[in-house]
């Protein structure tokens, strides 16, 4: 992966420095991921990004971070609307 894209990425280098902390955990690191997610700029591919992360992490195969990441990949994809107006009946109170 070229730097440019892994800074596209990781925009405040959270995960990076994630795998570089000496015994995180994996509570911290779901702090980290939030906290990467809501760093993305929006409309960003996220799946991609957590691919391309995973790939480049490839040889962090028991740290926390890369489960966290897994799993941020499991539930990755296109975000639905939930709620709302439209989705009360018509015609109840």
């Amino acid at each position: 992966m070229t730097g440019d894209r892994l800074q596209s990425d990781d925009p405040k280098n959270l995960v990076r420095e994630a795998y570089r902390i000496e015994g995180i955990t994996e509570p911290e690191c779901r702090s980290i991921f939030l906290d990467w997610a809501l760093s993305l700029p929006q409309g960003a591919d996220v799946a991609g990004a957590l691919n391309r992360l995973l790939d480049h992490y490839a040889g962090e195969a028991g740290h926390p971070m890369t489960s966290v990441l897994r799993a941020g990949l499991e539930s990755a994809g296109p975000p639905r609307r939930r709620g709302g107006w439209r989705s009360r009946p018509r015609g109840t109170s």
